[in-house]
């Protein structure tokens, strides 16, 4: 996988209340992600991306597309991640 390939499945984070208290309680980041994208290739396009390793991801499907939530190994990683992509 390629960066352009990576950019066309994590196509942005999504940011509310809700997500953002999501990183400081439970280490987990949340994108909106391609409708056809799988998790394996998601954690793939995660670490291609942001240069963290991701520890798992769970996928729903909302009316906004379809949301990852990607989870890191510790509150510090996911808290560097969400201040380098701009969510704090």
């Amino acid at each position: 996988m390629n960066i352009e390939e990576a950019n066309h499945i994590v196509l942005k984070p999504y940011v509310t209340e809700k997500t953002f208290a999501l990183v400081e309680n439970e280490n987990r980041i949340c994108f909106l992600v391609k409708e056809n994208s799988t998790k394996p290739k998601i954690l793939e396009a995660v670490k291609l991306l942001y240069k963290e390793e991701p520890v798992s991801v769970n996928v729903c499907r909302t009316v906004y597309g379809k949301k990852a939530f990607v989870k890191f190994q510790t509150v510090e990683k996911a808290r560097d991640l969400a201040t380098k992509i701009g969510m704090l």
